[in-house]
């Protein structure tokens, strides 16, 4: 088949769907193919211009399931000693926890979490979704379980919901919630040194400027959810999975 002929709607060449998923350059693509190690469904396919659905189509490449996805999103379990910037330099990136194809495609981080913070971090490759959910004006919450050096009072965290000043901005910031989290059976009054914050803004380092700024100080910091997506029990730290209901974590 010539790959000059038009192809249906949301169609494509088996070749140019592998590439398109970041299972290599065209070549590449073209000779996994011809090799017969691809199948689609549970048959294998040896023409590398075969046309077939660019999204959800479930394939074997080289004896690894995957279903495809025109746009990539994906949620991570963070794990402490990744920088989630594109250019890490002391600690390895996130990029190095998805499997090569997605590090192919260059999926960018949904807002950044420090080196030492754990959790709930999103990753795509479409572009106006991560404007859409990097962007102040949509108020995405997130919320994050803070570990604190000092017991958490709760005029802590009245001063947190009122807001307080950064040093880059004089315009007080506020938390959307911040509550003391108290160990199961114990008292109201008991001590705590648990605050869950909730956030709509992403400034540098925010968490442990508005922390210290009513006196205390981040041990330990870990995001557990981004809009209604909270991360799930079962995805252990470094591992990943599809986000494919985006409303969860669009406001």
């Amino acid at each position: 088949m010539s790959r000059r002929l038009r192809l249906p709607a949301g169609h494509n060449t088996l070749s140019q769907i592998l590439f398109d998923q970041g299972f290599g350059a065209r070549r590449e693509c073209d000779g996994l193919v011809l090799h017969g190690l691809v199948t689609v469904g549970d048959q294998v396919v040896d023409d590398p211009d075969a046309v077939f659905p660019e999204d959800g189509l479930a394939l074997t490449v080289e004896g690894q399931p995957w279903l495809t996805h025109v746009r990539a999103l994906v949620m991570l379990h963070k794990p402490a000693g990744y920088e989630c910037s594109l250019k890490p330099g002391a600690w390895p990136g996130v990029h190095n926890l998805l499997p090569v194809p997605l590090r192919r495609r260059g999926l960018q981080p949904v807002g950044r979490l420090d080196q030492d913070t754990t959790g709930l971090l999103l990753m795509t490759d479409d572009g106006p979704l991560l404007h859409k959910l990097t962007s102040p004006k949509h108020h995405v919450p997130k919320v994050y379980e803070v570990t604190c050096k000092h017991p958490v009072t709760q005029a802590m965290c009245d001063k947190l919901l009122k807001g307080v000043v950064l040093d880059d901005d004089p315009a007080p910031v506020a938390a959307h919630a911040a509550e003391r989290v108290l160990p199961e059976g114990a008292a109201p009054d008991a001590d705590t040194l648990h605050l869950r914050l909730t956030l709509l803004q992403g400034k540098y380092h925010q968490v442990k400027r508005m922390v210290a700024a009513v006196g205390n100080r981040v041990e330990g910091l870990h995001r557990s959810q981004i809009g209604r997506l909270a991360l799930p029990d079962d995805l252990a730290p470094g591992q990943w999975r599809w986000l494919d209901d985006v409303a969860l974590v669009l406001p």
